[in-house]
Protein backbone atom coordinates (compact mmCIF):
# COMPACT_ATOMS: atom_id res chain seq x y z
CA UNK A 1 0.00 0.00 0.00
CA UNK A 2 1.22 3.68 -1.41
CA UNK A 3 1.66 5.78 1.46
CA UNK A 4 -0.36 9.01 1.24
CA UNK A 5 0.41 12.10 -0.23
CA UNK A 6 1.91 14.34 1.74
CA UNK A 7 -0.52 17.23 2.38
CA UNK A 8 -0.29 20.73 0.63
CA UNK A 9 2.15 23.36 2.00
CA UNK A 10 0.45 26.34 3.30
CA UNK A 11 1.13 29.27 1.37
CA UNK A 12 3.46 31.76 2.45
CA UNK A 13 1.78 34.88 0.09
CA UNK A 14 -1.37 36.59 -0.32
CA UNK A 15 -2.61 35.58 -4.01
CA UNK A 16 -5.76 36.99 -6.00
CA UNK A 17 -8.78 35.73 -4.63
CA UNK A 18 -7.93 34.79 -1.01
CA UNK A 19 -8.46 36.29 2.06
CA UNK A 20 -6.67 38.28 4.10
CA UNK A 21 -6.70 40.02 7.89
CA UNK A 22 -5.30 43.70 7.63
CA UNK A 23 -4.04 44.94 11.14
CA UNK A 24 -4.05 48.69 10.79
CA UNK A 25 -2.00 50.05 13.48
CA UNK A 26 -0.63 47.44 15.75
CA UNK A 27 -4.16 45.77 16.40
CA UNK A 28 -6.44 49.61 16.62
CA UNK A 29 -7.65 48.13 13.60
CA UNK A 30 -8.66 44.71 11.96
CA UNK A 31 -11.08 43.96 9.00
CA UNK A 32 -10.98 40.67 7.13
CA UNK A 33 -10.59 41.66 3.44
CA UNK A 34 -10.83 39.56 0.16
CA UNK A 35 -8.44 40.48 -2.87
CA UNK A 36 -10.46 41.09 -5.39
CA UNK A 37 -9.63 43.66 -8.55
CA UNK A 38 -11.93 45.81 -6.91
CA UNK A 39 -10.93 45.52 -3.36
CA UNK A 40 -10.18 48.96 -1.82
CA UNK A 41 -9.14 50.48 1.80
CA UNK A 42 -10.17 53.96 2.94
CA UNK A 43 -7.41 55.10 5.29
CA UNK A 44 -8.37 58.49 6.71
CA UNK A 45 -9.30 60.50 3.12
CA UNK A 46 -7.10 58.38 1.33
CA UNK A 47 -8.82 55.39 -0.77
CA UNK A 48 -6.49 53.02 -1.23
CA UNK A 49 -6.29 49.59 -3.42
CA UNK A 50 -5.42 46.09 -2.27
CA UNK A 51 -3.78 45.43 -5.32
CA UNK A 52 -0.48 45.89 -4.03
CA UNK A 53 -0.84 43.16 -1.41
CA UNK A 54 -1.45 40.20 -3.98
CA UNK A 55 1.80 38.52 -4.15
CA UNK A 56 3.28 39.81 -1.12
CA UNK A 57 4.36 37.79 1.77
CA UNK A 58 2.25 37.62 4.83
CA UNK A 59 3.89 39.23 7.76
CA UNK A 60 4.51 42.64 5.23
CA UNK A 61 4.51 45.90 6.19
CA UNK A 62 2.66 48.63 4.06
CA UNK A 63 2.27 52.39 4.86
CA UNK A 64 0.30 54.66 2.71
CA UNK A 65 2.18 56.62 0.35
CA UNK A 66 0.78 58.86 -2.35
CA UNK A 67 -0.30 56.10 -4.60
CA UNK A 68 -1.90 53.75 -1.84
CA UNK A 69 -0.30 51.28 -0.11
CA UNK A 70 3.31 50.73 -0.11
CA UNK A 71 5.95 48.34 1.04
CA UNK A 72 7.59 49.40 3.86
CA UNK A 73 11.38 48.96 3.75
CA UNK A 74 13.26 46.93 6.92
CA UNK A 75 14.32 50.11 8.23
CA UNK A 76 10.89 51.67 8.08
CA UNK A 77 9.96 49.45 10.48
CA UNK A 78 11.21 50.28 13.80
CA UNK A 79 10.76 47.36 16.94
CA UNK A 80 8.91 48.52 20.01
CA UNK A 81 12.18 48.02 21.59
CA UNK A 82 14.29 51.23 20.29
CA UNK A 83 12.34 53.20 22.79
CA UNK A 84 14.77 51.91 25.01
CA UNK A 85 17.92 50.95 22.92
CA UNK A 86 21.01 51.37 25.09
CA UNK A 87 24.60 52.04 24.07
CA UNK A 88 27.09 49.88 22.87
CA UNK A 89 28.06 48.18 25.94
CA UNK A 90 24.29 47.04 26.20
CA UNK A 91 23.29 48.91 29.27
CA UNK A 92 20.34 50.91 30.09
CA UNK A 93 20.76 54.67 30.26
CA UNK A 94 19.93 56.48 33.10
CA UNK A 95 16.98 58.31 33.11
CA UNK A 96 17.09 61.39 34.73
CA UNK A 97 14.20 63.48 33.44
CA UNK A 98 10.38 63.43 34.25
CA UNK A 99 7.48 65.09 33.58
CA UNK A 100 6.88 66.87 36.86
CA UNK A 101 7.16 70.76 35.29
CA UNK A 102 5.28 69.81 32.05
CA UNK A 103 1.49 71.72 31.73
CA UNK A 104 -0.74 70.28 28.60
CA UNK A 105 -2.23 73.47 27.75
CA UNK A 106 -2.71 72.84 24.67
CA UNK A 107 0.51 75.71 23.48
CA UNK A 108 3.37 73.46 23.35
CA UNK A 109 2.73 72.64 19.87
CA UNK A 110 4.06 75.43 16.96
CA UNK A 111 2.67 73.62 14.43
CA UNK A 112 -1.30 74.70 13.31
CA UNK A 113 -3.29 72.57 11.72
CA UNK A 114 -3.20 74.79 8.56
CA UNK A 115 -0.20 74.35 8.32
CA UNK A 116 -0.52 70.50 8.63
CA UNK A 117 -2.59 70.60 5.83
CA UNK A 118 -0.47 72.74 3.67
CA UNK A 119 1.95 70.12 4.35
CA UNK A 120 -0.01 67.48 2.91
CA UNK A 121 -1.19 69.36 -0.11
CA UNK A 122 2.85 70.13 -1.04
CA UNK A 123 2.63 65.98 -0.72
CA UNK A 124 4.77 65.72 2.41
CA UNK A 125 4.33 61.79 3.59
CA UNK A 126 3.46 60.78 7.22
CA UNK A 127 6.16 60.34 7.91
CA UNK A 128 7.69 63.80 7.46
CA UNK A 129 4.71 65.33 9.68
CA UNK A 130 5.31 63.69 12.36
CA UNK A 131 8.98 64.56 12.20
CA UNK A 132 7.52 68.43 11.74
CA UNK A 133 5.16 68.01 15.08
CA UNK A 134 8.55 66.27 16.54
CA UNK A 135 10.47 69.48 15.76
CA UNK A 136 8.11 72.00 16.37
CA UNK A 137 7.13 70.61 19.89
CA UNK A 138 8.63 72.68 23.13
CA UNK A 139 7.79 70.27 25.37
CA UNK A 140 9.56 67.17 23.48
CA UNK A 141 12.86 67.29 24.45
CA UNK A 142 12.15 67.78 28.17
CA UNK A 143 9.93 64.56 28.27
CA UNK A 144 11.21 61.07 29.39
CA UNK A 145 12.09 58.38 26.82
CA UNK A 146 9.02 56.86 27.53
CA UNK A 147 6.62 59.11 26.92
CA UNK A 148 8.73 60.63 23.65
CA UNK A 149 8.00 57.11 22.42
CA UNK A 150 4.35 57.40 22.98
CA UNK A 151 3.91 60.66 21.51
CA UNK A 152 5.49 59.40 18.24
CA UNK A 153 3.36 56.63 18.04
CA UNK A 154 0.30 58.73 18.59
CA UNK A 155 1.08 60.92 15.97
CA UNK A 156 2.47 57.48 13.62
CA UNK A 157 -1.24 56.53 14.05
CA UNK A 158 -2.86 59.22 13.10
CA UNK A 159 -0.61 60.66 10.01
CA UNK A 160 1.44 57.56 8.82
CA UNK A 161 -0.52 54.59 9.77
CA UNK A 162 1.21 51.23 8.89
CA UNK A 163 -1.00 48.27 7.73
CA UNK A 164 0.50 44.84 8.47
CA UNK A 165 -0.95 41.80 6.22
CA UNK A 166 -1.77 38.66 8.16
CA UNK A 167 -2.62 35.44 6.89
CA UNK A 168 -6.01 34.21 9.02
CA UNK A 169 -6.02 31.08 10.81
CA UNK A 170 -7.43 29.90 13.61
CA UNK A 171 -5.95 31.91 16.10
CA UNK A 172 -6.27 35.44 13.76
CA UNK A 173 -9.86 34.54 13.63
CA UNK A 174 -10.54 33.62 16.98
CA UNK A 175 -8.83 37.06 18.62
CA UNK A 176 -10.54 38.86 15.62
CA UNK A 177 -14.20 37.62 16.24
CA UNK A 178 -13.24 37.92 20.54
CA UNK A 179 -12.43 41.62 20.05
CA UNK A 180 -15.46 42.44 17.82
CA UNK A 181 -17.99 39.77 18.28
CA UNK A 182 -17.77 37.75 21.00
CA UNK A 183 -21.55 36.61 20.88
CA UNK A 184 -20.93 35.28 17.76
CA UNK A 185 -18.25 32.44 18.50
CA UNK A 186 -20.01 32.02 22.14
CA UNK A 187 -17.22 34.81 23.67
CA UNK A 188 -14.51 31.97 23.29
CA UNK A 189 -10.96 32.63 23.93
CA UNK A 190 -7.81 31.47 22.08
CA UNK A 191 -6.32 29.31 24.71
CA UNK A 192 -10.15 27.60 25.11
CA UNK A 193 -10.60 27.22 21.52
CA UNK A 194 -6.64 25.35 21.18
CA UNK A 195 -7.21 23.58 24.58
CA UNK A 196 -10.14 21.85 23.61
CA UNK A 197 -8.59 20.93 20.30
CA UNK A 198 -5.95 19.53 21.97
CA UNK A 199 -8.08 17.28 24.78
CA UNK A 200 -9.91 16.23 21.98
CA UNK A 201 -6.97 14.77 20.01
CA UNK A 202 -7.28 16.09 17.16
CA UNK A 203 -4.81 14.94 14.49
CA UNK A 204 -4.77 13.78 11.43
CA UNK A 205 -6.74 10.91 9.22
CA UNK A 206 -9.55 11.29 12.28
CA UNK A 207 -13.39 11.18 11.89
CA UNK A 208 -14.25 14.32 14.01
CA UNK A 209 -17.72 14.40 15.47
CA UNK A 210 -18.45 18.20 15.52
CA UNK A 211 -21.07 20.17 17.44
CA UNK A 212 -20.65 23.47 16.26
CA UNK A 213 -22.69 26.24 17.15
CA UNK A 214 -20.40 29.46 17.18
CA UNK A 215 -20.19 30.41 13.24
CA UNK A 216 -18.23 27.54 12.34
CA UNK A 217 -15.22 28.10 14.17
CA UNK A 218 -14.53 24.76 15.55
CA UNK A 219 -15.05 23.51 12.02
CA UNK A 220 -12.77 25.27 10.57
CA UNK A 221 -10.46 25.02 13.39
CA UNK A 222 -10.87 21.05 12.90
CA UNK A 223 -10.74 20.91 9.44
CA UNK A 224 -7.14 22.99 9.18
CA UNK A 225 -6.19 20.74 11.58
CA UNK A 226 -6.43 17.64 10.07
CA UNK A 227 -4.90 19.22 7.03
CA UNK A 228 -7.22 17.39 3.89
CA UNK A 229 -6.75 14.17 6.16
CA UNK A 230 -9.67 12.77 7.79
CA UNK A 231 -13.17 13.71 7.59
CA UNK A 232 -15.30 16.83 9.98
CA UNK A 233 -18.75 15.40 10.35
CA UNK A 234 -20.67 18.55 11.77
CA UNK A 235 -23.92 17.80 13.18
CA UNK A 236 -27.02 19.54 14.21
CA UNK A 237 -30.16 19.66 16.26
CA UNK A 238 -33.73 20.18 14.96
CA UNK A 239 -33.91 20.75 10.55
CA UNK A 240 -32.02 23.70 10.33
CA UNK A 241 -28.73 23.51 9.78
CA UNK A 242 -26.03 25.35 11.83
CA UNK A 243 -24.58 28.26 10.26
CA UNK A 244 -20.53 27.57 9.57
CA UNK A 245 -19.95 30.51 7.32
CA UNK A 246 -16.80 31.76 9.39
CA UNK A 247 -15.34 28.08 7.14
CA UNK A 248 -14.56 31.11 4.34
CA UNK A 249 -12.11 32.85 6.07
CA UNK A 250 -9.91 30.07 6.74
CA UNK A 251 -8.88 29.81 2.59
CA UNK A 252 -9.25 25.85 2.64
CA UNK A 253 -8.42 24.24 -0.28
CA UNK A 254 -10.76 22.14 -2.06
CA UNK A 255 -9.17 19.01 -0.17
CA UNK A 256 -9.77 20.28 2.81
CA UNK A 257 -13.28 21.46 2.26
CA UNK A 258 -14.53 17.56 1.04
CA UNK A 259 -13.70 16.69 4.03
CA UNK A 260 -16.37 18.74 5.81
CA UNK A 261 -19.59 17.36 5.46
CA UNK A 262 -23.50 17.84 7.29
CA UNK A 263 -25.76 15.84 8.84
CA UNK A 264 -28.44 16.23 11.13
CA UNK A 265 -28.15 13.92 14.54
CA UNK A 266 -31.54 12.68 14.34
CA UNK A 267 -30.06 10.50 11.25
CA UNK A 268 -27.10 9.68 13.22
CA UNK A 269 -28.87 8.58 15.79
CA UNK A 270 -31.36 6.71 13.78
CA UNK A 271 -28.31 4.66 11.70
CA UNK A 272 -26.90 4.10 15.31
CA UNK A 273 -30.30 2.30 17.00
CA UNK A 274 -31.05 0.31 13.55
CA UNK A 275 -27.51 -1.22 13.11
CA UNK A 276 -27.83 -1.74 9.49
CA UNK A 277 -26.39 0.01 6.62
CA UNK A 278 -26.68 3.13 5.23
CA UNK A 279 -29.92 1.10 2.68
CA UNK A 280 -32.36 2.37 5.43
CA UNK A 281 -31.79 5.83 5.91
CA UNK A 282 -34.34 8.51 4.78
CA UNK A 283 -36.54 5.67 3.74
CA UNK A 284 -34.03 5.51 0.52
CA UNK A 285 -34.52 1.11 -1.10
CA UNK A 286 -31.62 1.79 -3.35
CA UNK A 287 -29.17 2.17 -0.77
CA UNK A 288 -28.31 6.55 -1.39
CA UNK A 289 -28.31 8.37 0.86
CA UNK A 290 -30.38 11.75 0.27
CA UNK A 291 -28.77 14.93 0.85
CA UNK A 292 -30.75 16.68 3.19
CA UNK A 293 -33.27 19.51 2.27
CA UNK A 294 -31.56 21.57 4.74
CA UNK A 295 -28.14 21.86 3.30
CA UNK A 296 -28.22 25.19 1.16
CA UNK A 297 -25.32 27.24 -0.07
CA UNK A 298 -23.27 29.40 1.66
CA UNK A 299 -25.49 32.46 1.17
CA UNK A 300 -28.36 30.63 2.86
CA UNK A 301 -26.59 29.27 5.69
CA UNK A 302 -25.55 32.86 6.49
CA UNK A 303 -29.37 33.34 6.79
CA UNK A 304 -29.89 30.35 9.75
CA UNK A 305 -27.09 32.26 11.88
CA UNK A 306 -27.95 31.81 15.80
CA UNK A 307 -29.97 34.31 17.69
CA UNK A 308 -26.57 35.74 18.83
CA UNK A 309 -26.28 37.34 15.70
CA UNK A 310 -27.29 41.12 16.44
CA UNK A 311 -29.18 43.00 13.10
CA UNK A 312 -26.19 45.19 13.11
CA UNK A 313 -24.02 41.69 12.33
CA UNK A 314 -26.47 40.69 9.94
CA UNK A 315 -26.27 44.09 8.04
CA UNK A 316 -22.94 43.31 7.79
CA UNK A 317 -23.44 40.35 5.44
CA UNK A 318 -24.66 42.47 2.69
CA UNK A 319 -22.19 43.80 -0.06
CA UNK A 320 -24.26 46.76 -0.91
CA UNK A 321 -23.73 47.66 2.28
CA UNK A 322 -20.10 46.66 3.77
CA UNK A 323 -18.67 47.45 6.88
CA UNK A 324 -15.70 45.70 8.49
CA UNK A 325 -14.79 43.19 11.41
CA UNK A 326 -12.36 46.19 13.03
CA UNK A 327 -11.44 47.51 16.44
CA UNK A 328 -11.64 50.76 15.91
CA UNK A 329 -10.16 53.91 17.47
CA UNK A 330 -12.91 56.46 16.27
CA UNK A 331 -10.32 59.60 16.07
CA UNK A 332 -7.75 57.58 13.76
CA UNK A 333 -10.62 57.79 10.67
CA UNK A 334 -9.97 54.44 8.69
CA UNK A 335 -13.02 53.33 7.06
CA UNK A 336 -12.79 49.97 5.41
CA UNK A 337 -15.35 49.83 1.89
CA UNK A 338 -14.78 46.00 0.42
CA UNK A 339 -14.79 44.25 3.60
CA UNK A 340 -17.30 42.61 5.74
CA UNK A 341 -18.26 40.41 8.55
CA UNK A 342 -18.02 37.38 6.21
CA UNK A 343 -15.28 38.40 4.32
CA UNK A 344 -17.31 38.30 0.76
CA UNK A 345 -16.28 40.16 -2.84
CA UNK A 346 -18.24 42.20 -5.03
CA UNK A 347 -20.23 38.87 -6.20
CA UNK A 348 -20.55 37.21 -2.94
CA UNK A 349 -18.57 34.10 -3.59
CA UNK A 350 -16.99 32.36 -1.61
CA UNK A 351 -13.34 33.00 -0.77
CA UNK A 352 -11.78 29.48 0.12
CA UNK A 353 -12.93 27.24 -2.99
CA UNK A 354 -15.60 26.40 -5.80
CA UNK A 355 -16.16 23.44 -3.69
CA UNK A 356 -18.90 24.10 -0.63
CA UNK A 357 -18.29 22.40 2.76
CA UNK A 358 -21.45 20.70 4.30
CA UNK A 359 -22.92 18.44 1.94
CA UNK A 360 -24.09 15.02 2.96
CA UNK A 361 -21.40 12.23 4.13
CA UNK A 362 -21.43 9.10 1.01
CA UNK A 363 -23.47 6.47 2.27
CA UNK A 364 -20.11 4.39 2.19
CA UNK A 365 -18.57 6.92 5.29
CA UNK A 366 -22.04 6.96 6.98
CA UNK A 367 -21.84 3.01 7.21
CA UNK A 368 -17.88 3.58 8.12
CA UNK A 369 -19.35 5.31 11.01
CA UNK A 370 -22.02 3.52 11.93
CA UNK A 371 -19.54 0.17 11.99
CA UNK A 372 -16.53 2.01 13.76
CA UNK A 373 -17.66 5.22 15.38
CA UNK A 374 -15.77 8.70 15.57
CA UNK A 375 -12.52 8.99 17.01
CA UNK A 376 -13.58 11.88 18.71
CA UNK A 377 -15.95 14.40 19.53
CA UNK A 378 -16.27 18.04 20.11
CA UNK A 379 -19.31 20.16 21.40
CA UNK A 380 -19.48 23.88 21.19
CA UNK A 381 -22.94 25.01 22.17
CA UNK A 382 -23.42 27.67 24.23
CA UNK A 383 -27.64 28.47 23.63
CA UNK A 384 -28.50 24.93 24.59
CA UNK A 385 -28.82 22.73 27.91
CA UNK A 386 -25.90 20.02 26.69
CA UNK A 387 -26.81 17.44 28.95
CA UNK A 388 -30.16 17.13 26.79
CA UNK A 389 -28.03 15.90 23.92
CA UNK A 390 -24.48 14.54 25.20
CA UNK A 391 -26.30 10.80 25.60
CA UNK A 392 -27.55 10.69 21.90
CA UNK A 393 -23.64 11.73 20.82
CA UNK A 394 -21.43 9.70 23.38
CA UNK A 395 -23.00 6.78 21.32
CA UNK A 396 -21.59 8.15 18.16
CA UNK A 397 -18.24 7.48 19.77
CA UNK A 398 -15.57 4.56 19.45
CA UNK A 399 -14.78 2.87 22.54
CA UNK A 400 -11.84 4.71 24.23
CA UNK A 401 -12.62 8.24 22.13
CA UNK A 402 -11.74 11.49 23.45
CA UNK A 403 -14.62 14.07 23.98
CA UNK A 404 -14.27 17.82 25.08
CA UNK A 405 -17.75 20.24 25.66
CA UNK A 406 -17.25 23.67 25.87
CA UNK A 407 -19.63 25.98 27.50
CA UNK A 408 -19.61 29.98 28.87
CA UNK A 409 -21.10 28.61 31.80
CA UNK A 410 -19.97 26.13 34.57
CA UNK A 411 -23.19 24.98 35.62
CA UNK A 412 -24.80 23.46 32.43
CA UNK A 413 -21.12 21.06 32.26
CA UNK A 414 -21.11 19.86 36.24
CA UNK A 415 -24.35 18.88 35.29
CA UNK A 416 -23.62 16.77 32.97
CA UNK A 417 -20.31 15.58 34.32
CA UNK A 418 -22.49 14.43 37.00
CA UNK A 419 -25.18 12.86 34.64
CA UNK A 420 -21.85 11.11 33.27
CA UNK A 421 -20.41 10.03 36.27
CA UNK A 422 -23.93 8.19 37.50
CA UNK A 423 -24.53 6.22 34.34
CA UNK A 424 -21.00 5.61 33.96
CA UNK A 425 -20.47 6.11 30.33
CA UNK A 426 -17.61 7.70 30.72
CA UNK A 427 -14.02 7.77 32.63
CA UNK A 428 -11.55 10.59 33.06
CA UNK A 429 -14.09 13.52 33.49
CA UNK A 430 -12.20 16.96 34.34
CA UNK A 431 -14.17 19.92 34.07
CA UNK A 432 -11.07 22.55 33.47
CA UNK A 433 -11.31 26.57 33.26
CA UNK A 434 -8.70 28.08 30.87
CA UNK A 435 -6.24 31.28 31.95
CA UNK A 436 -4.08 32.97 29.58
CA UNK A 437 -2.74 36.70 30.48
CA UNK A 438 -0.49 38.84 28.39
CA UNK A 439 2.69 40.28 29.12
CA UNK A 440 4.67 43.28 27.66
CA UNK A 441 8.12 42.76 27.54
CA UNK A 442 10.26 45.58 27.17
CA UNK A 443 13.30 47.30 28.51
CA UNK A 444 13.23 47.87 31.71
CA UNK A 445 9.25 47.72 31.64
CA UNK A 446 7.79 44.15 31.61
CA UNK A 447 4.22 43.72 33.28
CA UNK A 448 0.91 41.65 32.67
CA UNK A 449 -1.70 44.17 30.40
CA UNK A 450 -3.73 46.34 32.18
CA UNK A 451 -6.64 45.05 29.95
CA UNK A 452 -7.25 41.82 29.18
CA UNK A 453 -10.07 39.26 29.20
CA UNK A 454 -10.60 37.48 32.30
CA UNK A 455 -12.97 35.24 31.58
CA UNK A 456 -12.63 32.41 28.95
CA UNK A 457 -15.15 29.57 29.90
CA UNK A 458 -15.07 25.90 30.62
CA UNK A 459 -14.44 22.88 29.13
CA UNK A 460 -15.68 19.51 30.31
CA UNK A 461 -13.50 16.34 28.91
CA UNK A 462 -13.39 12.62 29.44
CA UNK A 463 -13.36 9.39 27.44
CA UNK A 464 -16.12 7.22 26.39
CA UNK A 465 -16.42 3.74 27.48
CA UNK A 466 -19.07 0.96 27.50
CA UNK A 467 -21.49 1.25 30.76
CA UNK A 468 -22.16 -1.64 32.73
CA UNK A 469 -25.76 -1.79 31.54
CA UNK A 470 -24.90 -2.80 28.04
CA UNK A 471 -22.02 -5.18 28.94
CA UNK A 472 -24.78 -7.35 30.73
CA UNK A 473 -27.05 -7.60 28.54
Amino acid sequence: MEPPPPPAAIPREAWEGCSVLLDINDGDRLAFFRLTPAATVKIGNKTCSLQPLVGRPFGSLFRVGADGLVPCAAADAPSRDDSMQDGADGQVRDETRDNRSLVDNNTAQNLSSDDIEAMKRDGATGDEIVEALIANSSTFGKKTVFSQEKYKLKKQKKYAPKVLLRRPSTRSICETYLKKSPARIGFMRVDTLSLLLSMANIGPYSDVLVVDMVGGLIVGAVAERLGGTGYVCSTYLGTAPSSIDIIRMYNLSSDMVSRIVQVPLSELCSIQSSGNTPSVLNGNAEGEVVEPAVVQDEDAQASLAQAVDTADEKAQLSTEQTTDMEVSNPSLDVQDENSSFECKGGDGDSIASKSKPGKAPSPEKMKYWNEHGFSSLIVAAPSHEVESFVADLLPLLSYSAPFAIYHQYLEPLAKCMHTLQVSKRAIGLQLSEPWLREYQVLSSRTHPHMQMNAFGGYILSGMRIQSEQVSHQ
